[in-house]
C-alpha cells in the first residue's frame, strides 16, 4: 500500500475541517520525515512498522484527540512551539497580539515583556524572537503548564531572558513591565463547542456563564503591571470588545480594538486614560520597584511567595 493510498483512507475518515492535513501531518509523523518529504513521496509504500504506529496515531485522531497533543507540537509565530494536554493549543488567530505589539513598537522598546496566563508560553517567545534585547516573564496558576513553558522557552535558545512564576494572574508581581499580553480564558460556561476542544483544559478555555470572569480578575490589576507608556494586549472572545472595553473604562484604561485576518476583533491594545497619571506612576525610575521579594525554590523555577519587586530580581530569580 502506497502513501497515498494510506492517505485516502484516513482522511475519509479523520473529522473535523482539515483531514487531509490532518492524515499528511500523521503519516508524516509515523515515517519521520516532514510534510514536504512525504508528499514528494506519495507513490512510495511506507514499511510496515511505519503503517503500524500511522494507524494508531488515526485512531487517536478518530477519538477527536487534537493532531497538536497527538505530535506534542504546534506551530505559532513560525516556531515549533511544544505541547501537551496541560496547555491550550497556540491559535493563529492568537498571532494578532504579536502583530499589534509591533505596530506599537519604538527604538528600545519593549525592555521588559509579561505573558498573563502564559500556558504553552507561546506569546512570550513569540515576542521575545521579535525584541532580542527583551526580558520576559510568563505567569500562570499551573505548574505542569508552567512545565511547557519553561521547556519551550530553552528550547528555542531564549531560557537567559526568561522567567516563569507560578501566579493566579500578576497577584505575585510588583515589578511594571512595557508590554503586556494576555490571552485569558474567554468561553461562556455551557457553550457548546467542538469535540476536540474537549482534551484541551477547561480552566483555560472557559470563564463563567458570560465569558468575562476572567476579565474581572484581570483588567483591575493592568493599571499598576504597566510601565509608563506600557502597552496592554488582551485577546478578547467574539462579542466581547464592547463589554471588555466598558470594564476597562471603569479602571482608567482605554483599549483600541485589533482585528484578526476575519476582521473580526480579536484584541484590544490598551494604556492608561488621558487624566489617570496615577495609574501611570509609581516605582523608583529605571526600577520598576514594587513591594515585596518572591523566591526561587532552587529548581529553576520561581514561586510566588510575595510580590516580586523588580524586573531585575526576575531575572536573577530561580537561578
Amino acid at each position: 500500500m502506497t502513501a497515498a493510498d494510506l492517505l485516502r483512507r484516513a482522511a475519509a475518515a479523520i473529522p473535523g475541517e482539515t483531514p487531509r492535513l490532518d492524515a499528511e501531518l500523521l503519516l508524516a509523523h509515523a515515517i519521520g520525515v516532514t510534510r514536504e518529504a512525504l508528499v514528494l513521496g506519495l507513490s512510495d509504500p511506507p514499511a510496515a512498522d511505519a503503517i503500524a504506529r500511522f494507524e494508531a496515531l488515526v485512531a487517536r485522531r478518530l477519538a477527536h484527540e487534537p493532531v497538536a497533543y497527538i505530535l506534542g507540537v504546534r506551530e505559532f509565530w513560525s516556531l515549533p512551539i511544544a505541547v501537551s494536554p496541560a496547555v491550550l493549543i497556540p491559535r493563529p488567530e492568537s498571532e494578532t497580539l504579536i502583530e499589534a505589539a509591533l505596530r506599537c513598537g519604538r527604538a528600545g522598546w519593549p525592555a521588559t515583556i509579561l505573558d498573563l496566563g502564559t500556558g504553552s508560553g507561546a506569546l512570550l517567545v513569540a515576542a521575545l524572537s521579535e525584541w532580542p534585547g527583551a526580558f520576559g516573564v510568563g505567569v500562570d496558576r499551573s505548574v505542569a503548564a508552567v512545565a511547557v513553558a519553561r521547556q519551550n522557552a530553552a528550547a528555542l535558545g531564549l531560557g537567559a531572558r526568561a522567567r516563569f512564576l507560578v501566579s493566579d494572574w500578576g497577584g505575585a508581581l510588583g515589578a511594571r513591565f512595557d508590554l503586556v499580553l494576555a490571552n485569558p480564558p474567554y468561553v461562556e460556561a455551557g457553550a457548546r463547542l467542538a469535540p476536540e476542544i474537549a482534551h484541551e483544559p477547561a480552566d483555560a478555555l472557559f470563564a463563567g456563564a458570560d465569558g468575562l470572569d476572567a476579565y474581572r480578575a484581570l483588567v483591575p490589576q493592568l493599571g499598576r503591571l504597566m510601565a509608563p507608556g506600557g502597552r496592554a494586549i488582551l485577546e478578547i472572545g467574539a462579542g466581547q470588545a464592547l463589554a471588555v472595553q466598558a470594564l476597562l473604562r471603569r479602571h482608567g484604561l482605554e483599549g483600541e480594538p485589533v482585528p484578526d485576518l476575519g476582521r473580526r476583533p480579536r484584541a484590544l491594545v490598551i494604556r492608561v486614560a488621558d487624566g489617570r497619571a496615577d495609574l501611570a506612576s509609581g516605582g523608583e525610575p529605571g526600577k520598576r520597584w514594587g513591594t515585596a521579594t518572591a523566591p526561587g525554590d532552587g529548581s529553576g523555577r520561581c514561586v510566588a511567595g510575595g510580590r516580586v519587586a523588580s524586573v531585575d530580581k526576575l531575572e536573577t530569580c530561580g537561578r
